[in-house]
């Protein structure tokens, strides 16, 4: 998917994301500072709203997991 300005963006399945923070005891609040992410947006990804596909690599990365792990099928 493109958003305005040719970015690419994606969907982070909010299921798999919260089974990811639960496994690891992290709170969205340790998640944002760890990925470098704001909170608001880890919050918004949560929600299930899209986010730009270097957003999903950095929170992907933060989780230990590959992006295509948490994105929705």
């Amino acid at each position: 998917m493109l958003r305005k300005g040719g970015k690419k963006e994606m969907r982070i399945d909010r299921v798999k994301f919260r089974m990811e923070l639960i496994k690891r005891g992290i709170t969205q609040k340790k998640l944002a500072e760890w990925s470098g992410v704001t909170r608001a947006t880890i919050n918004s990804v949560a929600c299930g709203k899209s986010c730009r596909d270097d957003i999903g690599g950095k929170i992907a990365k933060a989780l230990g997991v590959d992006v295509t792990d948490i994105m929705e099928d």
